[in-house]
């Protein structure tokens, strides 16, 4: 043993490399991060546009106490690298029948925009199942989303030990039977149904605990000062403060593998030695060996297969006309079920829920009123 810290490679600038680069820099390891593109951040990226840069990947974040620990976890403050600014529109929603809904961040604004686009029995519906969110989320959030290995045990053992736990989950519910029993009216299941996509599902075949999704979009959405690659460039940024190395426009070609284990990795410019790989890519490249037929045996063929398909995504300047649109808005699509027996098997809906973020009205946008117009 020679006392030096091991040296860890990083294949893969996405989020997840990111904050892995700058815990193990933290902790005192030599980390070395290899990006095949010239920047880091992934799918968290930006393009540019006739009217300057555009989000081409996540607009906007939410569980923002994650990114806060991230920093405050490695000696910093998430406040000293980016400037949040929280969104008081949530989502701006549009049915093909002219009903217009705004969920918001002040609750009791959104249980007032319910009950005027639904009347108050959706009103109460609606409450009903934000509390309901609020519990499951509360319940399953430490052992589960915030835990490094989440595990059937710890899952087990939660609910075992509060049993009313139970019917909230409506564990032998799909989520949308669970929606349709919670809703008499059909756009809140739909509306609601869509978190399924959020994951690579359908509604039909995603359990009904999905339904806490709600909870952490209710309790803040967040636009990133400039964009949201600016939150890649400072975690980026951190981790080197930290000792760690980026190399960018790094395409790694092989994991070299001796007794079982990672030795060294592969690039354009040459071989470097390492004690162990993060691979922060899609596992697929590994089990198909783009890697090295040695480190085809890190991934199963069920952890790569079905691919799912959830969105298609265009990024564009242009001056909008007709809807009035807020930071966030769906259009959603005339009947899902017909959308979503497409999106099962790979194929685009020919009537599909459509998306659009109008980044430049982040922060700026008035809650509208269910009839159309503005609020004073």
């Amino acid at each position: 043993m020679t006392g030096r810290p091991p040296h860890i490679a990083i294949i893969g600038a996405g989020i997840g490399g990111l904050a892995s680069a700058l815990r193990l820099a933290h902790a005192g390891a030599r980390v070395t991060v290899f990006e095949r593109h010239a920047h880091p951040g992934g799918k968290m990226r930006t393009t540019p546009s006739r009217a300057g840069p555009v989000d081409a990947g996540p607009t906007v974040l939410t569980m923002k106490h994650v990114f806060e620990k991230l920093f405050d976890d490695t000696g910093s403050a998430l406040s000293n690298h980016v400037t949040l600014k929280q969104e008081d529109i949530l989502a701006r929603h549009f049915w093909p029948d002219g009903t217009t809904l705004d969920l918001m961040a002040n609750p009791t604004a959104s249980i007032e925009n319910v009950s005027a686009a639904f009347g108050p029995k959706i009103a109460d519906e609606f409450s009903a199942f934000s509390k309901r969110a609020a519990m499951l989320f509360d319940a399953f959030d430490a052992p589960m989303m915030q835990t490094a290995a989440p595990s059937l045990h710890a899952l087990s053992a939660t609910v075992l030990r509060n049993p009313r736990l139970i019917p909230k989950m409506d564990p032998l519910r799909t989520l949308s039977r669970s929606l349709s029993a919670q809703f008499s009216e059909p756009k809140l299941a739909q509306l609601f149904g869509r978190y399924a996509t959020y994951v690579g599902g359908i509604p039909d075949a995603s359990p009904a605990l999905l339904s806490l999704i709600w909870h952490a979009e209710s309790q803040g959405v967040w636009h990133v000062e400039g964009g949201m690659h600016k939150l890649a460039q400072a975690i980026a940024a951190r981790a080197t403060d930290l000792g760690a190395r980026f190399h960018y426009n790094a395409h790694v070609h092989r994991i070299e593998m001796q007794n079982g284990k990672p030795s060294a990795i592969e690039t354009e410019t040459g071989r470097i030695p390492i004690d162990a790989v993060l691979f922060n890519g899609d596992p697929r490249a590994l089990y198909t060996g783009l890697l090295g037929n040695k480190s085809r045996t890190a991934v199963t063929s069920d952890a790569t297969e079905r691919r799912s398909l959830s969105a298609y995504v265009h990024s564009f300047a242009a001056i909008a006309e007709g809807a009035d649109l807020a930071g966030h808005n769906v259009f959603f699509c005339t009947n899902p079920n017909d959308e979503f027996s497409a999106l099962a098997k790979g194929q685009m809906p020919r009537d599909a829920t459509l998306y659009i973020c109008a980044q430049d009205r982040f922060g700026g946008a008035t809650p509208m009123v269910p009839n159309g117009s503005r609020s004073s």
